[in-house]
């Protein structure tokens, strides 16, 4: 009777499944973050795409009411006709990058930043544009977390002229119509 009793409490503990629910929560638990936290990564680099293009539509608003500086007497802060070439990274010296590098998301590494402006002064045929572009790479918080346990990411430039799966390269860029020409203007834009 004693070993058939025996026989029975092991019977009845192999078959308890008390404790399964705890080991199935464990490992699914890691997953399911994994996963959410992908789809929250992906939300702030949306954000910080968005905060971009904000960046720069301003700074081409700032620039569009800018002075020239090619004409005979420019005023204190104006804008360079032509392009800044090489971009230039921020904070940057010139007024439009400043206004623009001002607004960059902290999350944008490598920012660079490219203002133009169309044709000259005294060309009345075609609309001068103010262009402001800026680009730079968002690296994915997955990989943060990763260098955490030791894992470095494949790139730890943080530069889009390397591009890795660490990284993603944002560039954003904005017009506006320059204020500062007349009104008489024709309807196609300076090349």
């Amino acid at each position: 009777m004693p070993a058939e009793n025996r026989l029975t409490k092991a019977r009845k503990r192999l078959l308890n499944k008390r404790g399964q629910s705890i080991v199935e929560m464990a490992l699914i638990t890691p997953l399911l973050l994994a996963v959410l936290y992908v789809a929250f990564d992906f939300g702030i680099a949306y954000f910080t795409a968005h905060y971009t293009q904000n960046a720069v539509r301003e700074a081409a608003r700032y620039g569009a009411v800018l002075g020239d500086c090619s004409v005979l007497n420019p005023p204190p802060t104006c804008i360079t006709a032509g392009t800044t070439d090489p971009p230039q990274a921020c904070p940057g010296t010139d007024p439009v990058v400043q206004a623009a590098c001002q607004r960059m998301p902290n999350l944008l590494t490598g920012v660079k930043v490219t203002v133009s402006l169309s044709g000259i002064f005294t060309d009345l045929t075609c609309r001068r544009m103010v262009t402001v572009t800026a680009s730079g790479a968002y690296r994915y918080g997955f990989y943060n977390l990763m260098a955490l346990i030791g894992k470095p990411p494949p790139n730890t430039t943080g530069s889009c002229t390397a591009p890795s799966s660490a990284y993603m390269c944002m560039s954003r860029s904005a017009e506006a119509r320059y204020e500062i020409q007349p009104v008489s203007s024709g309807p196609a834009n300076c090349t």
